[in-house]
């Protein structure tokens, strides 16, 4: 069965079985203490040997065999203190610890011509006690090795005492007293082993689940770290993720650190001024017509592999992409370090990316270019707003480069004059006339110019030139289709791959707390194995991680046990902190009954070995029943919440059954008095037969054979002693001292003179002349036949064991309260760490979609897209704030203005938070406008009826949505003295949603919904909110006005009949809007 359960496990589990192995063999085995504690015998007995004046001719077996045996414990123990030696070979060293005390134990019987049926019971006792509770075997182990000791006493006592001439009285019941003493060490050893094994286990598994968390911890902070800075440059993440840590550190409640990152962190301003920069705004001609032509999925991978080589070049030109809005695609060089060739840096990436787009044309023959505008200035850059954190730039200088882009040209890059200066004559330019294509160009006379590509009049430089084989050849695929496929052998990274990868990530790392940012490759490699293998084998990786690093707690664990001895040694371990010990001692003890069935047991044996040895039976038996009594009270106690189990129907009434024992479980005042009454009922019951038998129910020449059973019987009762494993330390130590003064009291002073008469009376029946043993016991009988003596020694033996058992078992116990309560500490760290990351990612990614690029179970594998049938979008703009933005000394250029932008689109996302908007997601804001759209969140193509009222509800919780931006914008106006309008222009219907960008992921929606939705701002009038004709229609069901404004002319759409929202007689109806 073992072999099979074993093929059954996986190899990591077979590992983790291997270091428990070693982690309870250092943890809960110490056989440098049980052979220290051997040494410390043998030493006794031949001290005590030569102090007796004893002779070595008369007893050479067993001189020779304790000063062997003193040997062998000495070259174990050198070999115990050899870490290497003692974890490869702990079973053979424990095994020849066993075989070591077993020959002695049968040189002490048979050293000696007088053998008795009790000889070296105490001794055996001990050896199969300390096989389960001492030596490092397993529980099967343990019980076959206790079986052949015991046994094996049994048997050679029996066939020797069975066949010599005179055998003594009572052997029957004497051997089977043997049997039982042995039968109780078994059983009390193989509880003990148990328990502790199921302790140590669960030890074993809090340390390996405490490492992990530590493990995993700081993979989180890499997460989160490479979270941020892909989403934002690396000295504003960490000044926010500071931000957060400190106010998350201030509160201690885990509902409001929730709050508090979701809600109120950022109303500090982090924007910062950069001087002498290049702004590049890049825009893809045709790409409108294409995208109309393409699925959901073609869509997302096209704009992810042109985006993904956009990223490319602008990590080649040393820029940085700012952000994509639809197909546009805008970037900063000199950011956020300032360089020397920002412009020429910007130029060059221009002309690269007109070069990418014109080998898609030509490799396709689709009608596609790139438009480029360049302007070289000053901006603000940085973070606005609570939620959907993108970094953005803001200045008149990128409001002119985006002008630049629309007035510019398809396939040339359109530069100011101010970028040609900074060019230094790089490049040849010709007129660029922006003027004539752009009215804000025209009104401001700017000079433009359009950059001559190098590349042009010598195709040698075109290092790009090296096109692919067209992919429509002989073929007749859709525009979308062609595009798709041969954007596929760019081979751009999906979005947040880099939160999947470990590299980097080293146990180095661990150690000392620095982390190494790899830059994100492009371009796979020319198989897709390598990346395959990387993913599949990122648990292995953690797998090995964690078991390096529960090796080295193992270690640090076994180095401990040397260097702190002292620690071990001390008879009253106590944690320093007080709290930390109340709470220890206030634990709950659930397996307090079974410590009182165990003693109960030995209660019993106790009784049973008397029963059996006793003269005055009468007397033990109206004694045991008082006795006997008590445990059962104290066991219906225990057990009190088991018996209304066990007779429901009897006891039905009793409702007061299971808090009693309930109390026993969770009260150490009432558990502390139920274990001293019942460890003081088995000492007072070991003591019968001397304290409470009368000497004189012997006759002369009768043995007594209580005497020496009376050891077996205090030797058990100290066993008894330790079986409370988890109560108080202190008390377990009182009960053992108090005890064993009580016996050597007992054998010294009130009993001696039984023991010396019972000495010569063995003699004189032993076929010894009387008159000349007399005088001279030792000296015929040898050290270990004298019973006075050994009883003193077995005392000793049993009570040092049984001190550093309860040693050794609490602070086991100790060890795993502190690491279950270390356990804590880490898993409310990780928590904190793990809300932090989520909401970070939720900050850049709608909540449903993040759960699938993060977490245990994260489906990253592909690009994410999907198509929704209904989904309500929103543009809300402030044009005042064009207006109201200047740049001059007074608002530090512009930074004052930007503070109050900051307020509003923090304000418009707090109304997120409330329950009612639960819906609405915010997608992003562009300058002053802000964006959003409700049902995102919902199951794509959703057709029945329910679903299609629950679509048109969402378009009435984004009206509700745009009433309550403008009441906050009029709260606003009145602080800040202003006079800020809202424009609005809403619109619903189907959309596709994805995640795109490698280096810096960003989610978004496209489809003719938002570009009409768009329209309805900018054509929009102030303070209103204009929508489409079917928009009004579901807005009418619902119970709103909606006024018609008549027929206007949308770029792109021709006339469209649209409608403004009646806000002040709006109604708010139970539609389901919450």
């Amino acid at each position: 069965m073992p072999a099979k359960g074993k093929y059954l496990l996986n190899n990591q589990e077979l590992r983790n079985e291997a270091l428990y192995r070693r982690f309870s063999c250092i943890s809960q085995y110490q056989p440098l203490a049980l052979l220290g504690l051997s040494i410390f015998c043998c030493g006794i007995f031949l001290i005590l040997f030569f102090a007796y004046q004893l002779r070595t001719e008369d007893h050479p077996a067993f001189v020779g065999v304790v000063s062997s045996s003193l040997c062998v414990f000495l070259v174990v123990l050198l070999l115990v203190c050899t870490e290497v030696l003692s974890q490869r070979w702990r079973f053979w060293l424990g095994l020849v610890i066993w075989v070591t005390h077993l020959t002695l134990g049968y040189t002490f019987i048979f050293s000696d011509p007088i053998i008795f049926p009790w000889d070296q019971v105490p001794f055996f006792l001990f050896i199969i006690f300390t096989v389960y509770t001492m030596l490092p075997f397993q529980l099967w182990h343990a019980v076959l090795l206790s079986v052949i000791t015991s046994l094996s006493h049994i048997m050679a006592l029996t066939l020797h005492l069975v066949t010599c001439s005179n055998p003594p009285n009572y052997l029957a019941n004497q051997l089977l007293s043997n049997a039982v003493v042995f039968l109780c060490g078994c059983g009390v050893g193989a509880f003990h082993k148990v328990l502790m094994e199921k302790t140590l286990r669960q030890t074993f598994q809090d340390t390996l689940r405490c490492l992990s968390m530590r493990v995993k911890l700081e993979i989180e902070k890499r997460q989160q770290e490479n979270l941020l800075q892909s989403v934002l440059p690396v000295y504003i993440s960490m000044k926010m993720k500071l931000a957060i840590m400190e106010r998350l550190q201030d509160c201690k409640d885990k509902d409001e650190q929730q709050r508090l990152v979701k809600d109120k962190n950022f109303h500090s301003l982090y924007v910062k001024r950069h001087e002498n920069v290049s702004i590049l705004y890049a825009d893809i001609v045709g790409f409108t017509r294409l995208a109309s032509d393409c699925s959901p999925k073609e869509l997302v991978h096209m704009l992810n592999e042109l985006f993904g080589k956009f990223d490319q070049i602008a990590k080649e030109n040393e820029c940085m992409r700012i952000k994509i809005l639809g197909d546009c695609y805008y970037c900063v060089s000199g950011l956020p370090v300032s360089l020397p060739m920002h412009a020429k840096n910007c130029v060059k990436m221009g002309l690269d990316m007109c070069e990418a787009i014109k080998q898609v044309r030509e490799a396709t023959e689709i009608d596609i270019n790139m438009r480029v505008g360049v302007h070289s200035g000053n901006v603000l850059c940085g973070v606005i707003g609570l939620r959907k954190w993108q970094f953005d730039v803001w200045s008149h200088d990128v409001t002119l480069a985006n002008h630049m882009e629309s007035g510019g040209l398809p396939g040339r890059v359109h530069i100011t004059e101010a970028t040609l200066k900074h060019l230094n004559k790089a490049y040849e330019v010709e007129e660029g006339n922006g003027h004539l294509r752009d009215p804000y160009l025209n009104e401001l006379n700017i000079q433009t110019y359009l950059v001559i590509d190098p590349r042009s009049k010598d195709p040698s430089q075109n290092t790009r030139s090296t096109a692919k084989p067209r992919v429509n050849d002989g073929l007749k695929m859709r525009a979308s289709v062609r595009m798709t496929r041969y954007l596929e052998s760019w081979g751009a990274v999906k979005p947040f791959a880099h939160l999947q990868s470990r590299e980097g990530f080293t146990s180095e790392n661990i150690v000392t707390g620095k982390t190494r940012f790899k830059d994100i490759p492009l371009r796979p490699s020319p198989t897709g194995s390598k990346n395959a293998d990387r993913i599949k084998s990122q648990r292995t990786k953690f797998d090995e991680q964690l078991h390096n690093e529960m090796t080295t707690a193992i270690d640090e664990l076994s180095s401990k046990q040397w260097s702190k001895s002292e620690e071990s040694g001390s008879l009253a371990l106590c944690f320093p902190k007080k709290d930390l010990e109340k709470q220890y001692r206030f634990l709950d003890l659930p397996m307090f009954k079974h410590y009182v069935g165990c003693a109960t047991f030995i209660f019993l044996c106790i009784f049973v070995i008397q029963m059996l040895v006793t003269k005055d039976v009468r007397k033990l038996g109206a004694f045991f029943g008082v006795l006997v009594c008590i445990l059962l009270l104290i066991l219906t106690i225990c057990y009190a919440g088991h018996l209304q189990r066990v007779f429901p129907h009897k006891l039905s009434g009793c409702h007061w059954l299971p808090a009693v024992s309930e109390a026993v479980v969770k009260r150490p005042c009432v558990r502390l008095p139920l274990a001293t009454i019942t460890t003081t009922v088995i000492i007072i019951l070991a003591v019968f037969n001397l304290c409470l038998v009368d000497e004189h129910k012997y006759e002369d020449n009768e043995v007594d054979l209580s005497l020496p059973y009376s050891i077996c019987c205090w030797s058990l009762s100290l066993i008894a002693c330790g079986v409370f494993l988890r109560v108080s330390l202190e008390l377990k130590v009182l009960f053992l001292v108090v005890a064993s003064i009580v016996y050597y009291i007992i054998i010294f002073s009130i009993r001696g003179d039984s023991f010396m008469t019972f000495e010569n009376l063995l003699l004189c029946n032993s076929s010894f002349n009387c008159s000349e043993v007399k005088n001279e016991t030792l000296r015929y009988t040898g050290l270990v036949k004298n019973l006075p003596i050994m009883s003193g020694i077995y005392i000793i033996l049993f009570l040092v064991t049984m001190l550093i058992i309860s040693l050794q078992n609490d602070n086991c116990f100790r060890q795993d309260f502190q690491l279950k309560y270390k356990n804590r500490t880490e898993q409310d760290e990780i928590e904190t760490r793990e809300n932090l990351n989520r909401l970070l990612l939720e900050n850049v990614l709608p909540a449903h979609v993040a759960a699938l690029f993060v977490g245990e179970n994260k489906k990253n594998e592909d690009l994410y897209y999907k198509s929704y049938d209904c989904v309500c979008v929103m543009f809300a703009s402030v044009p005042d704030f064009k207006e109201f933005y200047t740049e001059c000394d007074i608002n530090k250029e512009g930074l004052e203005c930007l503070r109050l932008l900051n307020e509003i689109i923090a304000d418009f996302d707090e109304l997120l938070s409330k329950p009612k908007f639960s819906g609405v997601e915010k997608i992003k804001t562009i300058g002053s406008t802000y964006m959003a759209a409700a049902g995102l969140s919902g199951t794509p193509v959703q057709e029945n009826h329910q679903d299609t009222e629950r679509q048109q509800a969402q378009i009435g919780i984004m009206v509700e949505f745009a009433i309550a931006m403008m009441g906050k914008l009029d709260g606003i106006n009145r602080h800040s003295f202003n006079s800020f309008r809202l424009r609005v222009g809403i619109n619903h219907g189907p959309v596709i949603a994805g995640v795109i960008g490698a280096r810096k992921p960003q989610y978004d929606i496209w489809g003719n919904t938002v570009n009409v939705a768009s329209r309805m701002e900018s054509t929009g009038e102030m303070g209103k909110i204009q929508v489409t004709e079917e928009t009004s229609e579901v807005l009418k069901k619902l119970g709103y006005s909606c006024e018609c404004r008549g027929l206007i002319s949308v770029k792109g759409k021709g006339e469209l009949k649209t409608f403004f929202v009646c806000t002040d007689t709006s109604k708010q109806q139970g539609i389901g809007l919450s």
